[in-house]
């Protein structure tokens, strides 16, 4: 159902990282399905435990351009993890066809980068977020529904598969953005997954671009970026 991300959605994907100054960027690694998983870390400046963004790429692969984003994160005082987790499975890229028999690896090693995270000096476990783009987004959203460390959760361009639903009372707040013209992922998920949440009583914002496809440009891409940030800020100053 997922195709190979367009070069658009990475670059996009780079830009959601924030505004400020930080640290360089670490490479750190951890152990997952017996695979040793790189995961990138940009720390912001400034003592004191801070929250985690856990960054989950798509189908095209790790979030290529970044680097120079993600090292702004101290504006906002968040730690920023990028997940190299094709390397569970020895992929650089997939194709639709290899989502599903590979799903639930990613997904353990989403899980285990959470864990990875939380260890980590000056992170507060209490405010660990995730945003997936695409195939990262329905790991994000998948991941929560049994990942009580999640505090909140943004996919866009994703989704929620049917076979998580049933677990998706235990969701966090949750954010969803997407193109109304999204020849990738139909827009349909999205609608899916708020009467999954609607159903629930979960905590979510939406906003569906009109005109927009599998990644976003001008400024409803700067919008995005806003509504991100934004989303994020405000559920970890509640659990502050």
């Amino acid at each position: 159902m997922l195709a190979r991300d367009p070069v658009q959605v990475l670059h996009f994907a780079a830009s959601v990282a924030f505004t400020g100054s930080s640290n360089l960027a670490n490479m750190p690694h951890f152990v997952s399905g017996g695979k040793s998983i790189q995961i990138d870390h940009y720390s912001p400046s400034g003592a004191g435990p801070a929250p985690a963004v856990l960054l989950v790429h798509g189908s095209g692969g790790p979030l290529r351009g970044l680097d120079p984003f993600a090292r702004q994160a101290a504006s906002f005082g968040v730690h920023v993890f990028a997940l190299h987790y094709f390397q569970r499975t020895g992929h650089t890229w997939i194709y639709p066809s290899q989502i599903e028999e590979n799903f639930r690896s990613w997904l353990c090693t989403a899980g285990d980068a959470v864990t990875f995270i939380s260890q980590q000096p000056g992170v507060d476990p209490r405010r660990i977020g995730v945003l997936g783009f695409s195939l990262g987004g329905y790991l994000a959203v998948s991941l929560a529904t049994h990942d009580r460390r999640i505090a909140a959760v943004a996919e866009l361009f994703g989704g929620l598969p049917a076979h998580f639903a049933d677990k998706a009372a235990q969701l966090p707040p949750v954010l969803i953005l997407h193109g109304a013209s999204d020849a990738t992922v139909p827009v349909t998920e999205a609608y899916q997954l708020e009467q999954v949440l609607k159903a629930n009583n979960i905590p979510y914002e939406i906003k569906i671009y009109p005109d927009q496809g599998h990644h976003f440009t001008g400024l409803v891409q700067l919008d995005a970026v806003r509504r991100v940030a934004g989303f994020f800020r405000n559920h970890f100053g509640r659990v502050a």
